[in-house]
This record gives structure tokens, C-alpha cells and sequence, in this order.
């Protein structure tokens, strides 16, 4: 959850600045004018910017990840533990076919990793404080092959991708709305007044946030790409060992409970399952059990 998270972050706080940088040059005022022809203008336009938008997010991922997170990446192992996770990282690296990431540690009481980074080759991988304490070095294996699954898998380029056109037709269609309400609701003949500009950034945010379901449903299709790496790089068992782990983690009450559903591994109801970035765990070990049968 966490690389989505500060992904959809960035990547909306781009859109927005976007928007108040083009009122201020008339760029809006400019591609809104009367004429179908300008009307396609401003969907390649926003297309453009909306693709922009989401690769400089991509781009910057692994920055936002360390300093919003508060990871220490690991130079030089201090200990015994942190030379472990780094061999083992690079170990399933080179099993994966991709250059060694950045390997970080980061504070937390919550079971979490994450994985992010623009290219395979220049990739961060977490673990949270929480996931070493709570789990065994196979199912901390397992969780870093998951991880790795990700970044061979190219996950976050192509949730860059499918961003970057969600973000195009929120930018058109928000634009839209707000010359519509100025219109008629201002009473603007032109439609670019500040009611244009108001409504414009407010429905960029709504339809920003019902858009990112689009991504969150992306997102849940490749988790079982990448628990199907976790279990071909390390093995089956440890990947549903892992998984049984956190589900047994978060059903236990405990003071762990907000945290997991912040991190998209708990939720309850329809709505909270349109907004989940992992399917339920007990799903993805049924999966891996239709998959691999009596290796789990």
C-alpha cells in the first residue's frame, strides 16, 4: 500500500500545482475558448501534462519513499541482521534478473515492505522494523521475493502508464465542469473565471480520487503476480507461510488495527474493497494453493 500511496500523493499534488500554474499563464483561458478544435487541443494537452505528471511522480518515488518514510538506507550492515538482508536481497536480485536495489529498514510496528523506484535497475526496497520482529527469516525471504516480484515485473512503470491516462481525462473532464459551473453558475459568458478556477482544482481532487479505484484495481491484479515471484524465487510455503502471518496479525485486536487498514491490508465493505491496494489474504492463499497444490 505504501508505494501506492505516495505515488497517487505525489502524483495528485502534481496535478494541482499544475493547475494553478496554468491559470497563472492563461494556459486554461487559452485551450477553454469556443471550438472543437481547441477542445481536442486541450485533451492533448492534458494528455501531455497528465503523462508528465505521472512519470515525474515515478521519478521521484524512491526520494518521497525514503524522506515520508524515514527510511535508513543500509550503506554499510551495522550488524549481523542487516548483512542478512542485504545478502538476501541480492541473492533474489540476481535470481530475478535485476540490478541490486537500495535496501532500507524503516520504523514501524506493523508487518509492512514496499518496494519502488522509476527503473529495475535503480530500485528501494523496505522492510518495515515490525516485519522483522513478527516474522522468521523465510517469511522475511518470501516478503523481499514479493518485493522483487514487483520491481522485475516493472509494476510501478506500468501503474506510471495507466496514471498517466487517468490522470489525462480527470484533467479534461475537471476542466469541463469548471467552465460549465462558471458559466452557470457565476454567470461568466466566458467561463474562465475564478468560479472556473475554484471548480476546476475541486473536481480534479473528486475525480482524482474516484479515478485512483481504476489504480487500485491495477494494483490488486499484480499482487499476485508478485506472490507468485515471492514463491518461485524463495518458495511456495514461505510465500503462504508469510501471508498466514500477517492475516493472523491483524486478526488478533490489537493496537495494530489502524495501521493495517492505513496499509490497505485490512478493510471491511464494498467501498473500502473499491479503495483496497491487496485483495484478501485469504484470497491470494487460496491462489497460491490452487497454484501450487501440496508445495504450499
Amino acid at each position: 500500500m505504501l508505494r501506492i500511496a505516495l505515488f497517487l500523493g505525489t502524483n495528485l499534488a502534481i496535478l494541482i500545482v499544475a493547475s494553478i500554474t496554468f491559470r497563472i499563464l492563461g494556459i486554461d483561458q487559452y485551450l477553454m475558448s469556443s471550438g472543437m478544435g481547441n477542445m481536442q487541443g486541450l485533451l492533448i494537452f492534458c494528455f501531455l501534462f497528465g503523462m508528465g505528471g505521472s512519470f515525474v511522480s515515478l521519478l521521484i518515488s524512491k526520494w518521497m519513499a525514503k524522506r515520508s518514510m524515514g527510511v535508513q538506507v543500509i550503506e554499510q550492515p551495522h550488524n549481523a541482521g542487516e548483512q542478512w538482508l542485504l545478502s538476501t536481497v541480492k541473492e533474489l536480485a540476481d535470481k530475478a534478473g535485476i540490478g541490486m536495489p537500495e535496501v532500507g529498514i524503516f520504523q514501524s510496528d506493523a508487518p509492512n515492505a514496499f518496494a519502488t523506484g522509476w527503473k529495475k535497475d535503480d530500485a528501494l526496497v523496505a522492510v518495515s522494523t515490525g516485519l522483522l520482529q513478527r516474522m522468521n527469516k523465510d517469511e522475511v525471504k518470501a516478503v523481499l521475493g514479493h518485493e522483487i516480484g514487483h520491481v522485475a515485473n516493472g509494476d510501478m512503470v506500468t501503474l506510471a502508464l495507466i496514471q498517466g491516462v487517468v490522470n489525462a481525462f480527470v484533467m479534461f473532464f475537471a476542466r469541463i465542469i469548471g467552465s460549465f459551473v462558471d458559466r452557470a453558475i457565476f454567470k461568466n459568458e466566458n467561463g474562465h473565471g475564478i468560479g472556473y478556477f475554484i471548480a476546476t482544482i475541486f473536481a480534479e481532487v473528486v475525480l482524482g480520487i474516484l479515478a485512483s479505484t481504476i489504480v487500485f484495481w491495477f494494483s490488486r491484479r499484480r499482487e499476485f503476480r508478485a506472490d507468485q515471484a515471492g514463491a518461485e524465487l524463495v518458495s511456495p510455503a514461505a510465500m503462504a507461510s508469510a501471508l498466514a502471518r500477517l492475516k493472523d496479525t491483524y486478526d488478533q485486536p490489537s493496537e495494530l488495527e489502524g495501521e493495517l487498514v492505513a496499509f490497505g491490508i485490512r478493510g471491511e465493505g464494498k467501498l473500502s474493497a473499491l479503495f483496497a491496494s491487496h485483495p484478501p489474504l485469504d484470497v491470494r492463499i487460496e491462489a497460491l494453493r490452487q497454484r501450487y497444490g501440496s508445495r504450499v
